[in-house]
């Protein structure tokens, strides 16, 4: 037996446990990349407690979501917030998780950040949307553009990911996001070239349009199906992109978020207290126990004298 053991590794053993450390939780559950998370949030030593912000793109099945975040000990704060929900509001009914709505979903953020901040006359972004890279350029003899680095979580980064058409429309929108244009769609790893072209069609949904001409000539029936909201709606392949530019136009009027119909702090304070429980005081508990106790004699000496009656 002793010879045996010569042969065989012990690895999982008393000292291995005793030094077993268990991963976060949200590591453990697989739900952030702190690799990422250190790199984005940690900031320069001699920028002091200045915060370093995140543009936030998540992804639902049907939602996008977009963030400006930073990062405090106690837990991430959430600036200002846009979702893709929002957009019927602008007009877009349908498509609320394709390329273009992830655009004009970053494009809200942008515009609802900047006049949050009083920097949206300053900085307008790129209004004519040719699909040409752009950065904001600092205007002088003012504040410089709001700068945050994309969070883009557990995504793959694959070229043509809808995750950098919301960061195209936060850029466009007057964000200071660095980035290059490696990864928009369109763009050639060969010739190592953007075809602005291409990716202009992708803002203005133009591969939808492309989509819903090819099944409606190869498949009249599928494109009754799968596109039965868009003809309810009345919108043809050639009002596609006419759509969306309608939608852009409605985002930079007015992107603040409608607080109409939303209740104060004061009045859900008022409709919660029937359902508040009070501390009672000293002398009301005292009260309390006293009536308590007038009731359960009263109720012993009514069953005395009912007795007594039926003697």
């Amino acid at each position: 037996h002793s010879a045996l053991m010569g042969f065989v590794k012990v690895v999982k053993n008393k000292a291995y446990f005793k030094r077993y450390q268990v991963q976060f939780r949200r590591r453990r559950e697989g739900k952030t990349d702190y690799q990422a998370r250190k790199r984005l949030i940690t900031q320069d030593k001699n920028k002091y407690n200045a915060p370093k912000y995140r543009l936030v793109v998540r992804f639902t099945n049907t939602d996008i979501i977009t963030q400006i975040v930073f990062a405090r000990i106690a837990g991430d704060v959430v600036v200002t917030a846009a979702q893709a929900r929002e957009l019927p509001k602008y007009g877009l009914n349908l498509g609320l998780t394709n390329y273009a709505a992830a655009y004009a979903t970053g494009l809200l953020l942008a515009r609802r950040h900047l006049k949050k901040l009083g920097l949206d006359t300053k900085y307008v972004g790129k209004e004519d949307i040719d699909g040409e890279d752009y950065n904001v350029e600092p205007v002088k003899d003012g504040p410089r553009p709001f700068k945050a680095h994309l969070d883009i979580g557990l995504v793959r980064t694959t070229t043509g990911h809808r995750v950098f058409s919301a960061l195209k429309g936060a850029v466009d929108g007057g964000l200071n996001v660095p980035h290059s244009e490696s990864r928009f769609f369109g763009y050639n790893r060969e010739e190592k070239k953007l075809d602005a072209a291409l990716l202009r069609k992708a803002i203005f949904g133009g591969h939808v349009a492309d989509y819903m001409r090819k099944l409606a000539d190869e498949d009249p029936s599928k494109y009754q199906r799968q596109f039965s909201r868009y003809i309810k709606a009345g919108i043809s392949p050639e009002k596609v992109e006419a759509l969306y530019q309608n939608v852009h136009k409605a985002i930079r009027a007015n992107p603040v978020r409608p607080t109409a119909g939303r209740k104060t702090k004061e009045e859900y304070r008022k409709a919660a207290e029937p359902y508040r429980t009070k501390a009672l005081t000293l002398e009301q508990r005292r009260e309390r126990v006293a009536e308590k106790k007038a009731q359960l004699q009263n109720a012993a000496t009514a069953a005395a004298d009912d007795e007594e009656a039926e003697e």
